[in-house]
């Protein structure tokens, strides 16, 4: 055989193995650099796409954005925004004072939060930014630190209500002091927060959602014991009020179902769910999953939050001393056992561990997004809480200020939702997956109703009818 043709047979060997080991050509490369100058596509002529890691007719290694259980979290993550003790306080005191009247602003609120919810979601995934970071890019400076104060009122509206649920639930279950139960609060939400960002969030998001469970059973276990009349709930689905006080109790009950912050947050839930360097799935397959995702979380919180009101309307209505979650929870003792009793505090605790949690989240992406500003999470979590071990410190009714921070939050939530309500109708923004002008039309007509209900309550509130 002559050098040449020997030449020719080692070169089509060499080819055949190269055909038979697509993975050659780039095993050089792993954990390593390229030579100098190389690139995966060099010699070919054409740009193509780098060669796959593993031969085609293997199965690939399994990759989380790709099953819809994988997905699912991020709305489980915001529910917990919507069952918080100052849910607890708006719905017990609702359904004790005026029995099944608001059942329709509840259900209501509910499925406007649906629909806000996944559109703070849908804004996250098409675009890859925040709520709070899109805002801090197309505001001034000093629209942006205007915004931001307002925003921080809300964040401490919300952590008022949470850490004061847990200083009450710590003293109903040990006895403990309520200023100290708050500092116990704080404390362990701060180590719940260690978890949250990077390859240990989906740590975070499991240990929310098993608060959640917890606070879903706490909430709706009295039902089990007294189940109400299902009639007297339907009649409470008819749109009414009963005096400027029940529009007041109304407006709490909506600042307390759609919460401000878990709309900003919620747009970094979807992003931050996958941690660095993780294949996610492709737009649509996100868009569909979070349509699960924020449906099955939000039916949920809308479950327990209905228990609440229909437990106090069944079991309380008329009582004296319902409008403190202390005295509605002596009441449910008296009604229902001590054991239900104990359950209930169980689930308070619960809910305001991982509500409060979840909410210095949220701080914390209002600050980055609307003030370029990478604070820590522990200062964040100093920031709201001092203000709430200040209410426990002085304050003789602490039930009263959850009701008065939800009409606080209340306020708040038209300054999340025009914003949100602009983007996602934004072509520049969304490209494709832009709103409809059906569904635009529906998240005005959500909005509208949120921003009279709010007007309604400033203007009682200032004449003093409230």
């Amino acid at each position: 055989m002559s050098e040449s043709e020997h030449r020719g047979k080692n070169t089509d060997t060499a080819a055949h193995k190269a055909q038979l080991d697509p993975n050659q050509s780039v095993r050089g490369c792993v954990g390593g650099k390229l030579p100098t100058g190389a690139s995966a596509t060099q010699g070919t002529g054409h740009a193509t796409q780098p060669q796959p890691t593993q031969p085609n007719n293997q199965s690939r290694p399994h990759h989380h954005g790709h099953a819809l259980a994988s997905i699912l979290g991020p709305a489980f993550v915001a529910a917990v925004a919507y069952v918080d003790p100052g849910n607890v306080a708006a719905n017990i005191t609702s359904g004790a004072r005026y029995g099944y009247l608001l059942v329709w602003v509840l259900v209501l609120a509910n499925l406007m939060s649906v629909l806000i919810q996944y559109q703070s979601a849908k804004l996250g995934i098409v675009t890859g930014k925040s709520l709070p970071q899109i805002l801090g890019e197309r505001m001034s400076d000093a629209g942006r630190y205007m915004f931001f104060m307002q925003a921080e009122v809300i964040a401490i509206a919300t952590d008022l209500a949470e850490v004061i649920g847990g200083a009450i639930a710590l003293r109903l279950l040990f006895g403990l002091p309520l200023f100290w139960g708050g500092c116990v609060i704080g404390a362990v939400s701060t180590v719940l927060l260690w978890f949250q960002g990077g390859r240990t969030h989906r740590v975070f998001e499991k240990i929310v959602i098993a608060m959640l469970l917890v606070i879903t059973f706490g909430f709706i276990a009295g039902l089990f014991v007294d189940p109400p009349n299902g009639g007297d709930v339907l009649a409470g689905l008819i749109p009414r009020f009963r005096g400027a006080d029940s529009v007041l109790m109304a407006s709490s009950i909506l600042g307390a179902t759609v919460m401000p912050h878990a709309i900003y947050l919620h747009s970094t839930l979807v992003n931050d769910h996958y941690a660095p360097g993780e294949e996610k799935p492709d737009t649509r397959q996100l868009l569909r999953g979070s349509k699960i995702d924020v449906v099955w979380a939000l039916a949920l919180a809308g479950t327990v939050n209905l228990a609440l009101l229909v437990l106090a309307a069944n079991s309380l209505y008329g009582m004296k001393g319902t409008d403190t979650i202390e005295g509605a929870q002596h009441a449910i003792e008296m009604a229902l056992g001590p054991a239900i009793g104990t359950i209930f505090s169980i689930g308070l605790l619960a809910s305001s561990l991982s509500s409060t949690s979840v909410g210095t989240y949220a701080g914390s992406e209002i600050m980055r997004g609307l003030l370029h500003i990478h604070a820590p999470m522990w200062a964040c979590r100093v920031v709201t809480l001092v203000p709430a071990l200040v209410v426990l410190w002085f304050s003789a009714n602490p039930t009263y200020a959850l009701v008065i921070g939800q009409v606080v939050l209340s306020i708040g939530i038209p300054f999340a939702i025009i914003p949100l309500m602009r983007y996602t109708r934004d072509r520049e923004l969304m490209g494709e997956y832009r709103d409809s002008t059906v569904k635009h039309v529906v998240f005005l007509i959500v909005a509208v109703l949120i921003i009279a209900l709010n007007v309604v309550l400033v203007y009682l509130t200032m004449t003093g009818q409230n």
